[in-house]
């Protein structure tokens, strides 16, 4: 990595990491509410729209409406509201354009390192770019570049998989000349993606197997919607949206409460919409997890496309654990033997934080698996750092939107008292707790990098939206748990310090 002096740099009062829905939705909120701040993003990547440029498995779509997944001020006026990738792409991309936001963007900038110096009160920030190193500065981050791994998913090394004769296919990596008519492929998964293949795939593959260790709660939504189209017969399209929003939000926040209050009820509901599509016999064995409803999140299934897959025979789940790989499929530890041409690993994402960067508070690096989440937004001891995660009970978006305006009234407020540095400070003894309450292995696996939680606000995440409103969008900024401080006064030269004298 270079060193100081070695790099001419360039300066931006706001550095944006990520050009996905979060790291555009950032550029239009920068430009409306700090319009005088100048700002760049950088992007790993050579497209806008991130996980929906990246994802090109078939039958990629959202496992959320898109009146909540879109952005709170761009109206999705699609009919369906359980949007395709592509759709999905056309969105983001549309929103940038229409703002501006791709003249910002500097595309096939990795960010591998930040570096924060009280002294100056600035970040500097070196990006990878076609083997060269760049550097730029800013007086404020907003990490908008997701929480998984790009580069892969997570892989589980199951014996024997040399041996297999077929591809085997991680759906993150999805090979664009994958020929899978007339072939049997078998799915191991049981999470959004494989809910997903399982029905898409069965267009032209001779059957799919969805082959799942653990059974996942199921939930089946139209894909149009009706309600929606009716709105915008009577409503402007912004109004439409907003209403429709504000429907599905208060819907998905009450239904994530029922189901953490009176998990019982709320699990016989889901079974009793489920016997209307499956057997009996078939619900208990394969989808009737050991788990409470929302102890991992709801999968989606629009339309029941996945049920009448399985209905009609073209697809099939197998609830068990993999003894090994075959040449020709995989042998289960019951003694069953699944027949397979194609095996598809959907077995989760590989996560990271801060976008997979290196991040240094003078000198110190930031180990944020040691460091306590401040609003669910920032971290403890890291400096003018806002980072954005959305919700684990709803859409992403929904508090993507609400930690972005938050981002911009911290900007404001330190331009308006002249201001230079915000540091969250954790005081006196705490009860920690993990920084999300999910079950889901990728969430597991992540523990040790994951920036913890305690039992208190603003130090708990609450995952309310309507919470959060109060919170982020309304409440004061100082609430006695972050440090504020002065931009540094530069040093005096000598002559300086004698010039009062002189002029006496």
């Amino acid at each position: 990595m270079a060193k100081d002096g070695d790099l001419q740099s360039e300066h931006f009062d706001v550095l944006i990491v990520g050009a996905g829905l979060s790291g555009v939705g950032a550029g239009y909120h920068l430009q409306k509410r700090c319009p005088n701040k100048r700002y760049v993003i950088l992007e790993g990547r050579e497209a806008i729209g991130g996980t929906w440029d990246l994802f090109r498995y078939p039958g990629i779509r959202s496992d959320s409406d898109m009146y909540t997944l879109g952005y709170n001020f761009k109206p999705w006026t699609d009919q369906k509201a359980i949007a395709d990738g592509p759709s999905i792409w056309k969105y983001v991309n549309e929103t940038a354009r229409e703002h501006g936001i791709d003249k910002h963007i500097r595309f096939k900038h990795r960010v591998v390192r930040a570096s924060w110096d009280s002294g100056q009160a600035r970040w500097t920030v070196e990006a990878q770019h076609e083997g060269a190193v760049k550097r730029f500065t800013a007086n404020f981050i907003l990490m908008c570049a997701g929480y998984y791994k790009y580069e892969h998913g997570y892989m589980p090394q199951f014996k024997g998989m040399e041996r297999f004769k077929g591809p085997i296919i991680q759906p993150q990596l999805w090979p664009e000349d994958l020929d899978y008519a007339g072939k049997r492929v078998v799915v191991i998964g049981s999470g959004a993606t494989a809910v997903t293949l399982v029905p898409a795939m069965t267009d032209k593959a001779a059957h799919v197997t969805m082959l799942q260790r653990t059974p996942t709660y199921m939930i089946s939504l139209p894909a149009v919607d009706e309600f929606g189209k009716r709105l915008r017969r009577w409503f402007s399209p912004q109004l439409a949206y907003d209403l429709n929003r504000a429907f599905r939000t208060f819907f998905q926040q009450f239904f994530f409460r029922f189901a953490r209050n009176r998990p019982e009820a709320f699990k016989k509901r889901l079974m009793k919409r489920m016997a209307e599509q499956l057997p009996q016999d078939v619900i208990e064995k394969h989808f009737t997890p050991p788990y409470k409803p929302w102890e991992q999140r709801l999968c989606l299934v629009p339309d029941n496309d996945m049920f009448i897959a399985i209905r009609e025979g073209k697809a099939s789940v197998v609830t068990d654990h993999i003894e090994e790989f075959t040449e020709t499929g995989i042998k289960l530890k019951s003694g069953q033997h699944l027949e397979a041409d194609i095996v598809v690993a959907a077995t989760g994402l590989e996560l990271q934080t801060l976008g997979g960067a290196e991040v240094f508070v003078d000198g110190r690096k930031v180990e944020t698996g040691k460091c306590y989440t401040y609003k669910g937004a920032m971290f403890s001891d890291v400096p003018n750092l806002i980072s954005v995660f959305g919700y684990t009970n709803a859409s992403w978006t929904l508090r993507a939107d609400l930690i972005l305006e938050y981002a911009c009234r911290m900007i404001n407020y330190l331009d308006e008292y002249d201001l230079a540095q915000v540091t969250p400070r954790l005081k006196g003894p705490v009860e920690e707790r993990p920084f999300v309450d999910f079950s889901s292995g990728y969430f597991q696996r992540a523990k040790h990098i994951l920036p913890k939680q305690t039992t208190r606000a603003p130090w708990k995440q609450r995952q309310s939206y309507f919470h959060d409103i109060m919170d982020l969008r309304y409440g004061p900024i100082e609430d006695g748990e972050l440090e504020f401080k002065r931009a540094p006064q530069p040093a005096l030269s000598e002559h300086a310090h004698r010039e009062p004298a002189l002029a006496k």
